[in-house]
């Protein structure tokens, strides 16, 4: 346990660390990923929310009135269309960096005292039909790939359905992290926390394919680029998004909607909502459910089961 943790540590440390220009917002971060854990890529998100608000200052943020973030509000909203969930974003990080400012004797005020982040619409998520993945995962690789490529792209079209694990959570499994003989694999997620999630035997098989051709690196990310380094989110994303193209299919295919395609099957399937809670690392009950929403298979083999008015032979 003692060479696992150095070499997680070791893994962590590679991963390159964003440096913003700004020595408030570089202090901010450096406390967040130190002494609060937060994640590299969590640290970078949160300095260029605060750096595009200071580009919209055009002065230091450490400066921001409350009048100035509600200038800013208005203008995501407004003549740059920004989406509620992108503002919310935004001003999580404004908050905690000035909550952050006032444990630090930096300011006595909060600017964001008052502001309320817009109300999020309440949609359900995208889900493909279980013929729609079966589809995406029988398209064939773009043309031009390497064996090595298309093995890859494979396994990790399988993974994010085997496991409804995130993008990012792809991006930083380690080979360490994955035991094929007992198809489990310890995940990385939100906050750095860690979960065992589990994995078909399908993608057990890309997975090991992949392993066969996978290039000699010292690197120990599971799935890498050709380079030999570790494979980055956004390639991830583009993984899903060149085999979506490919299939001819009028869908709209993500890693995240591979997530919530894991999710509504397993539950339609008869998976128990706590059991999917667990696998896909939500911290509420509550997140979960938005799944039971989705699934009106689950829902009517539920009702035909439970009501009694169909079994009757008299009616």
């Amino acid at each position: 346990m003692a060479v696992e943790r150095e070499r997680r540590g070791k893994a962590d440390l590679d991963q390159a660390f964003y440096a913003p220009k700004d020595p408030a917002i570089s202090a901010f971060v450096t406390e967040l990923h130190y002494a609060r854990g937060r994640s590299p890529r969590t640290c970078e998100a949160y300095a260029r929310d605060l750096e595009f608000f200071a580009a919209f200052l055009e002065r230091s943020v450490t400066t921001a009135e409350r009048a100035d973030v509600k200038a800013f509000v208005l203008d995501l909203a407004g003549k740059r269309r920004y989406q509620p969930a992108a503002i919310r974003r935004k001003l999580v990080a404004l908050r905690r960096f000035y909550r952050y400012l006032a444990v630090e004797g930096i300011r006595s005020d909060d600017p964001m005292a008052g502001i309320e982040p817009p109300k999020l619409p309440k949609r359900l998520p995208v889900v493909l039909k279980e013929d729609e993945v079966a589809r995406l995962l029988r398209t064939p690789a773009p043309a031009g790939r390497t064996d090595f490529q298309r093995l890859r792209d494979r396994a990790i079209l399988e993974v994010l359905y085997a496991s409804g694990i995130r993008r990012a959570e792809v991006a930083s499994l380690n080979l360490y992290d994955v035991d094929l003989d007992r198809r489990v694999m310890r995940v990385t997620g939100k906050g750095n926390k860690q979960r065992t999630v589990l994995i078909n035997e399908a993608a057990t098989d890309a997975m090991r394919a992949y392993l066969g051709h996978r290039p000699r690196t010292s690197d120990e990310a599971f799935f890498v680029g050709r380079q030999g380094k570790r494979l980055g989110v956004r390639a991830v994303w583009s993984v899903v998004k060149q085999i979506e193209r490919l299939s001819g299919m009028a869908v709209h295919a993500t890693p995240h909607v591979m997530r919530h395609s894991f999710a509504t099957h397993l539950l339609e399937n008869g998976a128990d909502i706590m059991t999917i809670k667990e696998l896909l690392g939500h911290e509420s009950l509550a997140t979960t459910q938005i799944y039971t929403n989705v699934s009106i298979e689950h829902m009517r083999k539920t009702y035909e089961s439970a009501h009694p008015r169909d079994k009757r032979s008299d009616r």
